[in-house]
């Protein structure tokens, strides 16, 4: 009998979990009241965006076959262009999860304030409840990873079952109507489609959540690359299906008007009690979408400190193999960031800590990019330079800049500056090392 466990102690299944529970968070449930003022021709954007998200799964799937180490686009980077422009694509992925679980923690408590509404009547309510709920979720991480990586199973499951009802049960109230005129924005289509796609890529943020931690994956060449192309596959379908059916159900002016599309949708197909079970599925969506990213956090922490690049302390991981001090202090860094910003109220708040994620976030993928052209164009580690390669790269690229620059003038500045706050932790841990 083996007297040692093995580390890699995530399957195939809980792969697909990871990038599924990781992309399907809060997103799914708020996004279309944010659509809905394109009308009809968001949905071109959900295709866009979902064309771009494959693009890069089959990227970073291809990557993480020939570097199956943990950090994802941070070991990547790091074979292809060594420790410095590694360091910031990882400070900018650990510093956007501390704003993305903040983010995904207050939607958790807005989604629970329907059933106890004294927390929507507070602005200190709902980040307190948010705190416990990040502490809860380290503090089951933090003992196993194993534990967690169960945990996202179960929660990927049960969160896909209320909005599927809703998408199907749409389908009976259908009305085409809804999708005339098909552009609502003012602008030109090329303009509402830009704006439409970089919507919509906020959903798809998580594809990466396999390729971070590789080293508790088994069979990491095979498993990492098809749990992601899978778990994205999925996602794409379940998003697009839902919007669908969601605009044909309410008027863009309905949609838009609403903090909950999902919940009017279901009150109109099924009547006003189906509000609180979809209320109750985007607790468990988020909750378990909280617990994936904790779990990350720790991840790239973990990996980052392993080569000198954070505090020796963050490479320790316990027993049973979970990085436990990266996930706590990776906590302590989010509560410090809910509590200094509590002041704002939620929407605001909520607002300021998804423009802060996703931009920084970017990072990630841009990087990915990148490499994959980088590798492919010089015929390295078995890339080739063929006329698939030179299209994936060409679409690979052109998507990362096209969301980029979509973004917009204030989060291009935040995501910089945020980045810019890195270099000098970099260069404080390379005296050390020497």
């Amino acid at each position: 009998m083996n007297k040692t466990s093995s580390p890699r102690q995530l399957g195939l299944i809980t792969v697909i979990a990871l990038v599924a529970g990781g992309m399907i968070g809060s997103g799914i449930f708020t996004l279309p009241s944010a659509l809905a003022q394109f009308g009809g021709i968001s949905i071109l954007g959900w295709v866009v965006a979902a064309i771009g998200a494959m693009v890069l799964a089959h990227m970073m799937g291809r990557l993480s076959k020939v570097i199956p180490e943990s950090g994802g686009s941070y070991a990547y980077t790091k074979r292809a262009f060594g420790d410095f422009p590694a360091f910031l694509v990882a400070w900018g992925f650990w510093l956007s999860l501390w704003s993305t679980n903040v983010a995904i923690a207050l939607t958790f408590t807005g989604y629970l304030s329907v059933f106890f509404p004294e927390i929507g009547q507070s602005n200190y309510l709902s980040p307190l409840i948010s705190l416990v709920v990040i502490w809860t979720l380290t503090a089951i991480n933090s003992q196993s990873i194993r534990t967690g990586g169960n945990l996202q199973v179960l929660t990927t499951a049960l969160k896909v079952i209320p909005v599927l009802v809703v998408a199907v049960g749409g389908i009976f109230f259908f009305n085409p109507d809804h999708f005339v005129p098909f552009n609502l924005s003012g602008t030109s289509s090329a303009q509402a489609v830009l704006g439409a796609s970089v919507l919509c890529f906020y959903a798809f943020l998580g594809i990466e959540a396999a390729t971070i931690p590789a080293d508790n994956i088994k069979n990491p060449e095979k498993n990492i690359s098809k749990g992601t192309l899978i778990g994205v596959g999925l996602v794409v379908f379940l998003y697009m299906f839902s919007s669908i059916s969601l605009f044909g159900v309410l008027p863009p002016g309905e949609v838009a008007s609403s903090l909950a599309p999902l919940s009017d949708a279901a009150t109109k197909i099924f009547g006003g009690g189906a509000k609180y079970w979809v209320a109750a599925g985007a607790c468990i969506s988020t909750f378990g979408a909280l617990n994936g990213w904790i779990l990350i956090q720790g991840q790239i922490a973990q990996s980052m400190a392993k080569d000198g690049l954070l505090p020796k302390a963050l490479a320790f991981k316990n027993k049973n193999n979970s990085p436990s001090t990266g996930i706590i202090v990776s906590s302590v860094f989010v509560t410090i960031l809910l509590i200094l910003n509590m002041t704002k109220g939620f929407a605001s708040l909520y607002s300021f800590m998804v423009l802060l994620s996703t931009i920084t976030s970017l990072f990630f993928y841009l990087s990915a990019a990148l490499v994959y052209t980088y590798f492919s164009y010089g015929e390295k580690l078995g890339f080739t330079w063929t006329f698939k390669s030179k299209i994936i790269s060409l679409l690979g690229l052109g998507f990362s800049i096209w969301v980029f620059f979509g973004s917009g003038t204030e989060a291009i500045i935040w995501g910089t500056v945020g980045m810019l706050l890195g270099v000098p932790v970099y260069i404080y841990n390379k005296k050390q090392r020497k």
